[in-house]
C-alpha cells in the first residue's frame, strides 16, 4: 500500500470517527459514512447494504443511488452482485457491472448508469453483518490499493454496527445483540432449560479503532506481541514432553505467534489508521474468511489456533481478562466454543444448560454434562460472537435447538412445554418406588448410569433398582495426571456406600477413541472409534487394568462386587480380563485383604462379532450388558458423531430389531443375565420393543426412568410382539408404525 494511499484512508478513518463521536442518530450516522466514501474513494456512489435477518439484506444508505430506495431495496442471501458478496464473503470488482455474473436490475435505485462496481463483504470474524459497495460511470476496475483501503472502512463499519452505532428507529434496525436469534445445533444430552447466557470465554470488546499515531501503535502492537510469545514458551514448559498432541498445538501458536507476515500485515492496517486492535481484528477476520474456504481440513484446524491466538493477543491489548468481574446470573446457561470436563464440573449443577458451538456427542464435556443431567447442545455454530453475558435464553435438548433473545410468543410456548415436562414429572414420582410389571405380568429391572458421585442421590430420586453402568473413565479425564489406586478405592467406596446396598456395575476404564488422556501417550490412528481403546488399552498396558481392579476389590469390603470389560470384541479378551481379576483376587488374599462375598464378571456387547461368539463364552460370563450407542453405529456402519447420517437409521429397523433377538435369544439358552444400556433404553417406544424380544434389564440417565416405567406399566408386551411379528410378516423396513399403532391410547 503506498504512502499516500495510507494517508488517504487514515484521514478518511478520522473523520469516520469524529462521525461515530457525534450525537447524529442511526440513519444520519449512516448517511455521512457514504457521503465520506464516496468523497474520498472519487465515486459517484457508495452504499451500505446491512442484514435485516439471517437471509436479507436491505439498503440502509446511499449516496448517489435513489434516496427512496433505501430501506425498501432489499435481496436474498446470493442474489444480485450485493447478494453474491454476501453469501461468498468474497469481493466482487468489476468494470462492467451489468455484464457479470448474478447482476440483478433493482430500478427504484437507478444505479442502471453506473458501469464499475465494487463490494466489499462486511464482516467480524466470520459473522457476515453486510455489504459496502461503491460504483461510478466510468468503466474501470478498482486497484488493489483503493479496494485495500475500503476494506480497512469495511472492518470499522463491521465493528460501529456490532456497538450499535446506526440503531435507531429512523433507520428500522435493532442493534445485533438484541435481536432475537434461533440456532440449530445437535442434541447431546436431552431436556430443556431457560434462563440467562454466562459465556465462558467473553467475548473482547474493541470500542478504540482508529488511531492518530500509527508509530506508537505499532511499537505498542510489538510489545503485546513479544509478552504474547513470553506466554507460549511458558507454557511450552508445562507440558510433558510426551504430550505429543498439546506440542503439536503449542507449535502451531509459536509459528503464528512468529509469523513476519502476520506481524507485518497488522503494521500495514496499522499505517492505514487502525488501532491495534482493529489491525489484529481485521486480520483474524481475513485469515477466518480464507481459512473457512480451505478444503484441507488441517488447514480449518489451524482455524481454531488462530482464533484463540489472536484472542489472546487482542486480552493482552485491551486489558480484558477471562475474569471481568461481572457476576454469575441467575438460572446461568453456559455459553463456549467447547470445554473440558474439568472446567464443566467446576460449574457443577449450578448451570442449567450448556450451549457449545463444537463438542460431539462422546466428547468428555458431554459426559459430563449427562452425568449432571443438564441439557446440552453442541455444534451450535457462531452462538459465541452473538450472545453477550445476561441474555435472555432458551435451550431446548431435544430438539438441539437454542432461542436467544426469544420474543414473548417462542418464550410463552417454551414455558408452556416446560410446563408440561414438570407436570408429567410428577406423574412419575407417584409411581416411582412402585415395581415395573407390564399387563402381562412381564417383572423388568429399570436401572441408571452414572459417573460421578453427584449422580447417586438419583438412586432414590428417580427409582433407579440400581446402577447398571458406572463410568469410571470420568475420573481419569478430568485430572492432569494419573489417579493412585488409593483415590479410586476410596471414591468406588463412597459410591457403593451411597448405593446402600443396590447393584452398581463398574465398567473399567473405557479410554480411547474420542476420550484420551492427556498425561498419557497420545497414539494417532486413522480411525479411533475402530482402533485402540477401551479393554485392548487394557490388555496391551495392563498396570492401569490392575489398579483399578485392585481398588475395586479393597472398595467392596467384602460387599458383592460387579465388575464389567467394555468394548469386548471376542472371546479371549475376555478371558484375558477375567484372568487379570483373578490374578487381583489372589494378590488381595496374599495381602490378607478381605474379598467380595460374591461376584460377577461381564462383558459390554458392543461390536457385532460379539454376538457371534462360541456358547461357552456365554456360559462363561456372568452377565452381558449391550452398549447400545457403538452396537448400532458398528450395525449401520453410521459414525454416530456424523449429523449426515447418525439419524438415518432406526433403532427399531427390523434387522437390529433381529440381531438384539438373536442375543436375547443366546444369553436365555445359557441363562446369562442381559441388559440394554445407552440412550435408547430410556426412550419409552424403543424399550417397550427391548422389553418385548427378552431384554428384561434397561440402563439409562436417571431422567428417563419414569417415562419408560410409565409406559411400560400400561403396556401388554404381547400386543408389542404381534406387531412386530405383522411388521416382519409385511416385509416392511422398520416396526416403529407398527409398535405406536399398538401403544395408541394407551
Amino acid at each position: 500500500m503506498s504512502q499516500r494511499s495510507g494517508s488517504n484512508s487514515r484521514a478518511l478513518l478520522g473523520r469516520l470517527r469524529d462521525t461515530m463521536a457525534s450525537e447524529a442518530k442511526g440513519q444520519e450516522r449512516l448517511d455521512t459514512i457514504t457521503h465520506l466514501i464516496a468523497d474520498s474513494m472519487g465515486t459517484e456512489v457508495c452504499s451500505i447494504y446491512l442484514f435485516r435477518d439471517t437471509d436479507t439484506l436491505e439498503l440502509c444508505a446511499t449516496e448517489g443511488l435513489n434516496r427512496d430506495a433505501v430501506h425498501q431495496t432489499r435481496m436474498k442471501l446470493g442474489e444480485g452482485l450485493v447478494g453474491r458478496v454476501a453469501k461468498s464473503n468474497k469481493i466482487v470488482n468489476t468494470a462492467d457491472a451489468p455484464s457479470a455474473k448474478g447482476f440483478r436490475y433493482m430500478p427504484e435505485t437507478g444505479e442502471e448508469i453506473y458501469s464499475s462496481f465494487l463490494g466489499i463483504p462486511i464482516q467480524r470474524l466470520g459473522e457476515k453483518l453486510g455489504v459496502l459497495v461503491v460504483q461510478s460511470k466510468l468503466a474501470r476496475e478498482f486497484t488493489s490499493d483503493e479496494i485495500y483501503a475500503l476494506e480497512v472502512v469495511a472492518m470499522v463499519i463491521a465493528e460501529m454496527t456490532e456497538l450499535g452505532a446506526f440503531v435507531g428507529e429512523e433507520t428500522g434496525l435493532k442493534a445485533l445483540h438484541q435481536q432475537a436469534v434461533m440456532f440449530r445445533g445437535a442434541t447431546a444430552q436431552e431436556g430443556a432449560a431457560q434462563g440467562n447466557v454466562w459465556l465462558h470465554e467473553p467475548r473482547v470488546v474493541v470500542t478504540n479503532l482508529v488511531t492518530e499515531d500509527p508509530e506508537a501503535e505499532k511499537q505498542r502492537l510489538r510489545d503485546c506481541v513479544e509478552t504474547l510469545q513470553a506466554h507460549i514458551d511458558t507454557m511450552f514448559d508445562t507440558v510433558q514432553s510426551g504430550d505429543k498432541e498439546q506440542l503439536e498445538v503449542l507449535e502451531a501458536y509459536k509459528m503464528f505467534a512468529n509469523s513476519r507476515g502476520w506481524m507485518r500485515r497488522m503494521e500495514t492496517d496499522i499505517d492505514s489508521g487502525l488501532s491495534a486492535e482493529a489491525a489484529v481484528e481485521k486480520e483474524q477476520s481475513t485469515a477466518r474468511a480464507r481459512l473457512e474456504q480451505a478444503t484441507d481440513a488441517y488447514m480449518r484446524d489451524r482455524l481454531h489456533d488462530l482464533d484463540d491466538l489472536s484472542n489472546r493477543l487482542l486480552r493482552i491489548l485491551t486489558g480484558q481478562g477471562k475474569e471481568t468481574g461481572a457476576d454469575m446470573p441467575a438460572d446461568p446457561i453456559l455459553i463456549a466454543s467447547n470445554i473440558g470436563p474439568a472446567e464443566l464440573l467446576d460449574y457443577g449443577r449450578s448451570l442449567k444448560g450448556i450451549v457449545l458451538e463444537e463438542g460431539s456427542v462422546g466428547s468428555h464435556a458431554t459426559i459430563v454434562a449427562r452425568a449432571l443431567a443438564i441439557p446440552l447442545v453442541i455444534r451450535a455454530k457462531n452462538i459465541t460472537t452473538e450472545a453477550l453475558n445476561g441474555d435472555r435464553i432458551l435451550v431446548d435438548g431435544d430438539q438441539g435447538i437454542v432461542h436467544l433473545r426469544p420474543d414473548e410468543m417462542v418464550a410463552s410456548a417454551f414455558r408452556d412445554k416446560i410446563a408440561m415436562e414438570a407436570e408429567a414429572q410428577e406423574r412419575y414420582s407417584a409411581i416411582r418406588d412402585d415395581a415395573t410389571i407390564t399387563k402381562d405380568g412381564t417383572h423388568l429391572s429399570l436401572v441408571m448410569n452414572a459417573g460421578l458421585m453427584a449422580d447417586l442421590p438419583s438412586l432414590n430420586h428417580s427409582g433407579a433398582e440400581g446402577v447398571g453402568l458406572f463410568r469410571t473413565e470420568l475420573q481419569f479425564l478430568v485430572r492432569s495426571k494419573m489417579p493412585q489406586r488409593s483415590e479410586l478405592s476410596s471414591l468406588y467406596k463412597r459410591v457403593m456406600d451411597a448405593a446402600d446396598g443396590k447393584r452398581v456395575v463398574f465398567r473399567t476404564l473405557d479410554i480411547g477413541s474420542d476420550k484420551v488422556l492427556s498425561y498419557l501417550p497420545h497414539v494417532e490412528e486413522p480411525n479411533p472409534a475402530l482402533g485402540w481403546r477401551a479393554i485392548r488399552v487394557g490388555l496391551d498396558r495392563p498396570s492401569v487394568l490392575r489398579m483399578q481392579l485392585q481398588a475395586l476389590l479393597r472398595a467392596a469390603e467384602g460387599r458383592p462386587l460387579s465388575v464389567m470389560f467394555p468394548f469386548v470384541a471376542q472371546m479371549n479378551e475376555f478371558d484375558q480380563a477375567r484372568a487379570e481379576m483373578d490374578k487381583a483376587i489372589e494378590r488381595e488374599v496374599r495381602l490378607g485383604h478381605p474379598i467380595p462375598e460374591s461376584m460377577e464378571i461381564g462383558a459390554m456387547l458392543e461390536t457385532p462379532s460379539l454376538a457371534f461368539a462360541p456358547k461357552r463364552f456365554y456360559e462363561t460370563v456372568d452377565f452381558v450388558s449391550i452398549g447400545g450407542n457403538d452396537l448400532k453405529q458398528f450395525f449401520f456402519a453410521a459414525d454416530r458423531e456424523n449429523e449426515l447420517v447418525r439419524r438415518r437409521y432406526d433403532t427399531l429397523n427390523l434387522s437390529f430389531l433381529s440381531f438384539l433377538q438373536q442375543i436375547s435369544e443366546r444369553c436365555a439358552e445359557t441363562a446369562t443375565r442381559l441388559s440394554f444400556c445407552g440412550e435408547d433404553a430410556g426412550r419409552p417406544i424403543e424399550a417397550t420393543a427391548f422389553a418385548a424380544i427378552g431384554i428384561k434389564n434397561l440402563s439409562m440417565r436417571p431422567a428417563s426412568i419414569g417415562p419408560v416405567k410409565h409406559m411400560l406399566l400400561r403396556t401388554n408386551l404381547n400386543d408389542i410382539r404381534d406387531a412386530i411379528k405383522q411388521a416382519h410378516a409385511e416385509g416392511v423396513q422398520s416396526a416403529r408404525p407398527y409398535i405406536l399403532q399398538s401403544l395408541s391410547g394407551k
